[in-house]
């Protein structure tokens, strides 16, 4: 039973070893990288090629996928290019199999293992984290993760097939393998995880080169789950890409798997590869190679086949996709609601960055699952919403060509623009946010409980005012603006005091001071938003006037 918790304790240490390889190399590689995969673009040829090349180098398919997504999101890849280095770096991300099945197997891991992750994680977590050998550190310590993980499984599969006849589960289909394999790397979040485990039972003899080539092939499609859910979002070339690496994949597997016995012949027999664990590793290469030859030809009938699936509509936009531009009256109403709604998120989005819990706000439209999120989704959410808004925005000025419209148009995308700006300084204030929460330092600890009731206070106020009658609301907003003047400016007389540094240590008194700071941009720029939506020309420039307001 001890040998197949190794062989479990294994898994594990392997894939965060490849955690901590991802997480280095979203660093380190950086801006070369990105700016290589863009220039590989050009074409489809190129796409395939630079795709094989960054994964290779970068042993994460998972981290040049997510980069491929963020080119596509932001429109500066096109969909059958994007496609292409899907189909490179599924290729790519073969080379750790490789390096595990030439070299892992062929001496003591334990020996090359142990220093490794012995003196990287000793250097990791004396250096200084955000530097850069603290970055490089990390990657090594992960590689060294990677191979401990892998002596683990191949010592833990060893002795389980001393007590444990796995031959029992020959009389099993093949489908079951190519099952269990899918269900195996979507749970681990790594193909390459899996084909180790695999490649430690293929050497301990403990299934034949025929089971561990289905179980591989379950692999392969069990690696685009992570794809399919890291496109989720409003952004439906993301989800097109995914779902095209998806089916490249799953159809890839199917043609394979039914030719599963000749291939395996041909590579062991014709290719005369006797060494089971290379010719398995042969056998995931051949098997992308086969998807490449598969959809090259077709990279830009499937691009137009899926530029038809998802379309922008499926947005999380309440209003505006219901009404066409053309239909300027109601459009501007629409939009209109479009911004009420999104401040309201704006200021629940507050409301959670501070863990305010006694308000509630009354969303007009909340998708499924929202509050749910953590604060960096929700802030993404946002982020898309202001997006998809201020689309819809440029769309509509052109069609419209009344002044008075026009002016109302200003005034409206000027409040998104404010509640955008407000958001941003919350999400900037939330990371102090919870450092101060944690403190065991009263001061600090009883600065953001005071924080949480001036917020607090800020929001029932205005809230009062974006959901009240009209008549009284621009001298509640001015009564407001000269509570929040204040209270920034207490608060700053307040930090400078000499007694406070005999409390907090220098830094601490720059991070309450950039906290202060970015909680009055935040009310700011949500006062502004509010003024913009609801005041009239008139009494919005006497807001304007109001002295001492920082913009």
């Amino acid at each position: 039973m001890a040998d197949i918790w190794k062989m479990i304790a294994g898994i594990a240490i392997f894939i965060l070893g490849m955690r901590f390889l991802e997480d280095s190399l979203k660093t380190i590689a950086g801006r070369p990288f990105k700016l290589l995969l863009r220039k590989q673009t050009t074409n489809k040829f190129k796409g395939i090629l630079g795709g094989a090349v960054v994964t290779g180098i970068l042993q994460s398919s998972s981290v040049v996928n997510i980069m491929v997504l963020a080119f596509v999101g932001a429109g500066v890849i096109k969909m059958q290019n994007a496609l292409a280095l899907m189909l490179g770096s599924n290729l790519g991300t073969t080379l750790t199999s490789w390096i595990i099945a030439t070299v892992g197997f062929k001496f003591n891991i334990e020996n090359l293992a142990l220093p490794i992750t012995g003196l990287a994680g000793i250097l990791w977590a004396m250096n200084s984290a955000g530097s850069k050998w603290h970055r490089w550190l990390q990657f090594f310590l992960g590689f060294g993760f990677m191979l401990l993980g892998l002596d683990f499984m191949k010592t833990g599969m060893e002795e389980t097939v001393k007590q444990v006849d796995l031959s029992q589960f020959n009389q099993y289909p093949s489908i079951v393998f190519v099952l269990a394999g899918m269900v195996i790397t979507s749970l681990v979040q790594s193909s390459s995880a899996t084909v180790a485990l695999v490649l430690s039972a293929l050497y301990s003899g403990g299934i034949s080169l025929y089971e561990g080539a289905a179980i591989v092939l379950g692999a392969e499609i069990g690696t685009t789950i992570k794809l399919l859910i890291a496109a989720q979002g409003n952004i439906p070339d993301k989800k097109r890409v995914a779902l095209g690496n998806f089916l490249f994949n799953t159809i890839t597997t199917l043609v394979v798997f039914i030719s599963l016995h000749p291939i395996l012949d041909l590579i062991t027999g014709s290719f005369g590869l006797k060494d089971n664990l290379v010719a398995l590793v042969f056998f995931q290469s051949t098997v992308n190679i086969i998807g490449i030859l598969l959809f090259f030809p077709l990279l830009n009938v499937f691009g137009k086949w899926l530029q038809n699936r998802f379309h922008q509509t499926e947005t999380e936009a309440s209003f505006i996709h219901a009404v066409p531009v053309t239909d300027s009256e109601l459009a501007i109403q629409a939009i209109e609601k479009e911004i009420r709604h999104f401040m309201y998120h704006v200021i629940d989005f507050a409301l959670d960055s501070l863990a305010i819990k006694n308000i509630s706000v009354p969303t007009i439209h909340q998708a499924k699952g929202h509050s749910e999120r953590s604060i960096p989704e929700k802030y993404e959410f946002i982020k898309e919403l202001h997006g998809d808004i201020q689309g819809y925005y440029i769309k509509l000025q052109s069609n419209t060509s009344e002044k008075d419209k026009t002016v109302r148009l200003e005034s409206l995308v000027s409040a998104l623009r404010n509640a955008m700006y407000a958001a941003k300084s919350m999400k900037d204030a939330w990371g102090d946010a919870v450092q101060l929460s944690n403190s065991s330092n009263e001061l600090k600890y009883g600065y953001y409980k005071l924080s949480q009731d001036r917020i607090s206070t800020f929001i029932h106020q205005l809230l009062s005012i974006l959901d009240g009658p009209g008549g009284e609301q621009s001298e509640k907003m001015i009564q407001l603006y000269y509570q929040v003047a204040e209270q920034y400016n207490q608060s700053v007389q307040t930090l400078y005091k000499e007694n406070i540094y005999v409390h907090l240590s220098d830094s601490e008194i720059t991070t309450i001071v950039n906290y202060n700071r970015e909680l009055y941009t935040a009310k700011k720029s949500i006062l502004l938003a509010v003024k913009d939506f609801i005041l009239d020309t008139e009494s919005a420039a006497r807001f304007n006037e109001l002295p001492g307001f920082i913009r």
